[in-house]
């Protein structure tokens, strides 16, 4: 419908025979362009939008009116147009003029959308729209949004040079275009795609490989779509440049290779299958969250010695966690290392941060939201350097280890919404820097250890947990007077190590106390003398009472 609401002003003629002529082309068997007659106001017609105060026409919206027929370049020559659409229909025929200059004139055109006109023809039930060339693109210099999707290009092969005339390009979308490569013309020095937000390219488009340099025109991207292209090949280096990334599909392809770098950041995106194991040795950042991955957590991935922050959230992923992971060393001991330049978004403390530049001291693992299950790994609490662990939302089971009392750096610690069991350990409480804690909605028992940190955290830490009881739970019907002083422990308390402790315990309280009587008789002398005259008086004691009642039995 007209957008020329107050009827002040009535269409251009020049616009008026522009509309009538590409009109002629069109097969309107639905009778959609009935409004469309020589008599009427153009502002009125179906699809047609004026400006209320000059009556030029500046958009055309015809999309999914079931039209038939051909799109005519004339159409091009509404000077002030600035938005066309005429997708999804079923033109089958576009006709360009053979003389370039006479069509396009409307260096005012914002956004043009010819994707997905499909029709029947008597080779195929279902036929595309076919395109030779794009060499009409060349006066459209101030068009943001474009949108060929569906339309056979497999003719034209400087696709590339012809996008290079749109310096203002904010989206381009490609996919089912048939394009066969990324070959660029040598005459180009360089292509102009720095404005590029959005790219798509996907669907049976390529047989080639990705140029390294791609990825270096477009830096502001945040989606790109490029699945199902047949694209084959490494992954280039420079893929790791679109730093504004927030959406990426390589899905369906036949890539290879492994991905470098210091940092892989494929968070947010709509990755499947399983993770890859194929990876650099010197990665020391992994993001992968918010992802559909799934499978195990490849064993290879806690091998990176560099690694330091590794972030799995939010994917299908299951089994266990591999007891390797003790083998991330950079979680164990203080390694020098240098600053990752990469801005990543950091989950810690129930919090969510951007940050531009990745610490090698804040040491980070992050499995939560998967499906992963069985015992916590004593390895994972060996890794002292940790400091934000978050396993929330698994299904964890066991008990934690004492030895978590050994993790003296952690900071954020988020084990909720599992079937952990069993008690507390008391070792908790000497996480001294533990500025979080999320314990909540397991099946933990007994009472909260008293410690200086525990009790300062919100009840919202310990809830759903029906057997656990303590501040800040405060549902306890016997206070603990003396708790029992915490010490980590470095393997799990079983029975033996407490019968071997209680045996040395013996073994060594008998030493001392052997030693120390006869030690001091050995080197005191007066004691010795004392206890010489304690043995003769207890000696004679014992004669006299013996003598005594052998004459009393012969008296008998």
């Amino acid at each position: 419908m007209s957008n020329n609401d107050h009827g002040l002003v009535r269409c251009n003629e020049k616009d008026h025979k522009t509309l009538l002529i590409f009109r002629k082309g069109i097969n309107d068997s639905n009778g959609q362009l009935s409004t469309w007659s020589t008599e009427k106001d153009c502002c009125t017609w179906e699809g047609v939008h004026c400006d209320n105060i000059t009556g030029r026409v500046i958009e055309l919206d015809l999309q999914a009116q079931s039209l038939k027929g051909e799109i005519n370049f004339f159409i091009l020559k509404l000077e002030f147009l600035s938005y066309l659409d005429l997708s999804y229909n079923e033109f089958d025929v576009i006709r360009i003029p053979s003389i370039q200059d006479n069509i396009t004139h409307t260096s005012n055109l914002l956004y043009l959308d010819f994707s997905f006109n499909l029709y029947v023809s008597s080779l195929s039930p279902v036929d595309t729209l076919h395109m030779d060339n794009l060499d009409w693109l060349s006066p459209l210099s101030s068009l943001k949004y474009l949108n060929l999707s569906g339309i056979d290009l497999h003719k034209e092969t400087n696709w590339l040079q012809a996008v290079n005339t749109l310096p203002s390009l904010l989206e381009l979308h490609m996919s089912d275009c048939n394009l066969n490569n990324f070959m660029l013309n040598p005459s180009i020095e360089y292509l102009n795609l720095y404005s590029l937000v959005t790219l798509d390219l996907s669907n049976k488009n390529f047989t080639s490989r990705l140029p390294n340099w791609f990825f270096n025109l477009t830096k502001d991207l945040t989606y790109l779509d490029l699945h199902s292209s047949n694209i084959h090949g490494e992954i280039p280096s420079s893929l790791l440049n679109l730093q504004n990334l927030r959406f990426l599909d390589l899905s369906y392809n036949q890539l290879q290779g492994s991905i470098p770098d210091e940092a892989l950041n494929l968070g947010e995106n709509k990755f499947s299958g399983t993770i890859p194991i194929n990876m650099s040795q010197n990665l020391k950042v992994v993001i992968l969250r918010d992802n559909q991955f799934e499978g195990t957590i490849p064993p290879q991935l806690f091998n990176l010695p560099y690694l330091f922050h590794l972030d799995l959230a939010h994917n299908k992923l299951s089994g266990s966690i591999p007891e390797c992971v003790y083998n991330l060393t950079h979680m164990v001991t203080v390694h020098e290392q240098s600053w990752v330049d990469t801005p990543i978004e950091l989950f810690t403390k129930g919090q969510q941060y951007y940050v531009y530049d990745t610490n090698p001291y804040r040491r980070t693992i992050d499995l939560s939201a998967n499906n992963l299950y069985g015992d916590v790994p004593l390895e994972l609490f060996r890794l002292v350097q940790l400091q934000t662990l978050n396993l929330s939302h698994n299904n964890f089971i066991g008990t934690i280890s004492n030895s978590i009392g050994g993790m003296k750096n952690m900071e954020s610690l988020d084990l909720s919404n599992n079937k952990l069991c069993g008690e507390i350990p008391q070792s908790i409480t000497l996480l001294n820097f533990l500025g979080y804690l999320n314990l909540s909605y397991n099946i933990f028992n007994g009472k909260i250890p008293i410690g200086t940190q525990l009790q300062s955290f919100d009840s919202s830490s310990f809830i759903g947990n029906p057997k656990l009881c303590g501040a800040p739970l405060n549902n306890c019907t016997t206070v603990e007077e003396n708790p029992k002083t915490a010490m980590p422990s470095t393997d799990n308390e079983d029975d033996d190590s407490i019968r071997e402790s209680l045996n040395l315990g013996m073994g060594a309280g008998f030493a001392v106390g052997f030693w120390g009587i006869c030690g001091s008789l050995v080197l005191i002398r007066k004691w010795r003398q004392a206890y010489y005259r304690f043995l003769n008086g207890v000696g004679d004691k014992l004669y006299v009472t013996l003598m005594v009642k052998l004459n009393s039995f012969h008296r008998k």
